[in-house]
């Protein structure tokens, strides 16, 4: 079998045992009827012909798709075919995905209980118009929408915790697992991220060079004290929030299908699936994160409630966030659960409106999917093996909870599984069962509208990418063959290539 930690880590031992010990259970899908698995199969079989769209190809997200103007609010449409009562929903999510929440106590007594350790007011100040965050340009430029992941080496009772899916990974002593770098008036915030850049020059076919730019990542003024000596860090950029409510709706037959631990097909790629304990207790597949560590957009959505904002909610109802025990001076100011509102910060009515509207922030329509160019660079994409990890289509489960996401043909290309991307982009970090070479698979939908909505977009996990062909230089380990074709491929092949990718 695959090794899944590096090293013959305590750590990696029982990641293998809690896998075996639930590949008995893996499902097979059960939403169909014999009639509907056939024309599943056919529409999802992967192209191959390149001379004209595939039909639907446009509607990239089925009905679902906006096919409203293209401009800085791209990201920001509700999913198309919405009944009313469920636009009033998603309006209402938008108002509190928006809204800027205050420190306690305050006067607007349903607003208040941010922090006192946060990362940001309101989720739109990350995922900027509802797309992808950015690291800091410069040295010295303020990380405005990236965070910071902590953790240590785990003692043997905590990787057997991380093993069992109870812990995601072993928390710094004092800070936690999340720097969180602003804090509420009279105390100090955990610190100031620092990020240096290198440059990396990457020599192409026909004399052309790209400058990539390796990061390194500081933490200055701690203001809790000194870091653990072993305290690992891994920068994460906000993800762009389209087309989520429809990855969720994927049947997880349909994934693990994907996987391949063991190398058996022999073509160098062995994704696997991150399985993870839900808020019940119960194993699930994980889709959600740059590391698949949350299986549902409402997991999703409490966790960056607790820990961007350090606000509770049911599902994370700690009203102080990961401000740790350690931390006694923040743990000693007022939450902002309010008893005749609820039981928490953000109750139970709020968070479901705002992982409503997470779910279904629509995907935009395809541009030029048929023009010439954008075929030829579709026909690169799958020659150059992309598709091995990027799947291209699903039809998403015919029981979805939220109707509007049921039985829907779409093109996220994503296997939502996780992939040892080499050591380029390895952060040494491990989290759930994913190892620090590993990370999921991102959806590339909108990929080629993220400036639009963000002009400082960036790409990968940590925003190093300022394009898409910086994007595909830093692909390594699992992806390395297809990122060397990329690279002695000629420059109108490779232009192409861009331009489909733009399409999406």
């Amino acid at each position: 079998m695959k090794t899944i930690f590096r090293g013959a880590t305590l750590v990696g031992l029982l990641a293998l045992l809690a896998l075996a010990a639930h590949a008995e259970d893996v499902p097979r899908r059960d939403d169909l009827s014999d009639e509907d698995r056939a024309r599943v199969a056919k529409v999802t079989e992967p192209a191959t012909t390149f001379d004209k769209a595939e039909r639907f190809e446009r509607m990239q997200a089925g009905a679902t798709t906006s096919t409203k103007r293209v401009n800085a609010d791209a990201f920001s449409h509700a999913s198309a075919n919405l009944e009313f009562a469920e636009l009033q929903r998603f309006l209402l999510g938008n108002g509190l995905f928006r809204k800027d929440w205050v420190s306690a106590p305050s006067s607007t007594q349903a607003s208040d209980g941010l922090g006192p350790l946060f990362n940001a007011r309101a989720c739109q100040s990350c995922h900027i118009k509802d797309g992808r965050g950015h690291a800091p340009a410069r040295t010295g430029d303020p990380a405005v929408s990236l965070l910071v992941r902590l953790s240590v080496p785990p003692s043997e009772a905590q990787a057997a915790a991380i093993a069992d899916g109870r812990l995601a990974a072993a928390p710094e002593p004092v800070y936690g697992l999340q720097l969180q770098d602003f804090a509420v008036a009279g105390l100090s915030a955990e610190g100031r991220v620092e990020i240096t850049y290198e440059d990396v020059p990457v020599a192409l076919s026909g004399g052309e060079t790209v400058t990539l730019r390796r990061p390194t990542l500081a933490v200055e003024d701690p203001g809790f004290g000194a870091f653990h000596p072993q305290m690992m860090m891994s920068a994460r950029v906000a993800p762009p929030m389209i087309g989520l409510g429809l990855l969720e709706s994927v049947h997880e037959a349909d994934i693990l299908a994907g996987e391949d631990p063991d190398g058996r097909d022999g073509d160098g790629i062995s994704g696997r699936a991150a399985m993870v304990r839900d808020a019940k207790g119960a194993w699930r597949l994980g889709r959600f994160g740059w590391k698949a560590i949350m299986p549902s957009v409402a997991e999703q959505t409490a966790g960056a409630f607790s820990g961007d904002m350090g606000l509770s909610t049911p599902i994370a109802p700690d009203h102080w966030g990961d401000c740790t025990q350690a931390q006694a001076a923040c743990r000693a100011l007022p939450h902002g659960a309010q008893a005749h509102l609820g039981a928490e910060e953000v109750p139970g009515d709020l968070l479901d409106l705002v992982a409503f509207y997470s779910r279904n922030l629509a995907v935009p329509a395809r541009r030029k999917a048929g023009d010439t160019a954008v075929l030829a660079g579709k026909k690169v994409f799958y020659e150059a093996g992309c598709t091995s990890c990027h799947r291209p289509k699903y039809v998403t489960r015919r029981d979805a909870p939220d109707p509007a996401l049921r039985f829907q043909l779409i093109w996220p290309y994503t296997d939502m599984l996780l992939h040892d991307m080499g050591e380029g982009l390895a952060d040494y970090r491990s989290e759930g069962l994913a190892d620090g070479h590993e990370w999921r698979t991102p959806p590339l939908w909108g990929i080629g509208l993220s400036t639009v909505v963000n002009g400082e977009a960036g790409f990968l996990h940590d925003g190093r990418a300022r394009n898409l062909l910086e994007a595909v230089l830093w692909h390594g380990g699992e992806a390395q063959a297809a990122r060397d074709r990329v690279v002695s491929m000629d420059k109108r092949d490779r232009d192409n290539l861009l331009r489909f990718l733009e399409s999406l």
